[in-house]
């Protein structure tokens, strides 16, 4: 028997909802963070709050945080709501600067505050 492959598409993630542990829906992945040399995906990028759109928070999360429920069809993530509320969140011009001139200063941001969450393959 052939093994289930596990590849999926970019375009099938980006809307995925994101859950926590309890079930609670928490938000949608908006986008995808790839590194340029590894193709290794580091974040998915989480729309969290707002209403119809508007004010949403835009969280990286680290992809090693996230792990596929198949029953949810969508990705389960170990954080509450109170710690993604204060977790570091940007707008979408600020998220540019994930591959600007300093993503250092943010992915150093972003690694600090989900350390015990899960790490970015780099």
């Amino acid at each position: 028997m052939a093994d289930k492959c596990h590849l999926i598409l970019a375009s099938r993630v980006e809307h995925a909802s994101v859950f926590n542990d309890d079930g609670w829906l928490l938000g949608h992945v908006k986008d995808l963070s790839i590194d340029r040399e590894s193709g290794q995906v580091v974040y998915a990028i989480m729309s969290f709050g707002g209403f119809l759109g508007i004010g949403n928070r835009l969280h990286p999360l680290p992809w090693s945080a996230l792990r596929y429920d198949p029953e949810k069809q969508g990705y389960v993530v170990s954080i509450d709501m109170d710690t993604l509320r204060n977790a570091p969140h940007y707008d979408a011009a600020e998220l540019e600067g994930l591959g600007g001139a300093h993503p250092p200063e943010l992915q150093a941001q972003i690694l600090e505050y989900y350390g015990p969450y899960g790490h970015p393959p780099f």
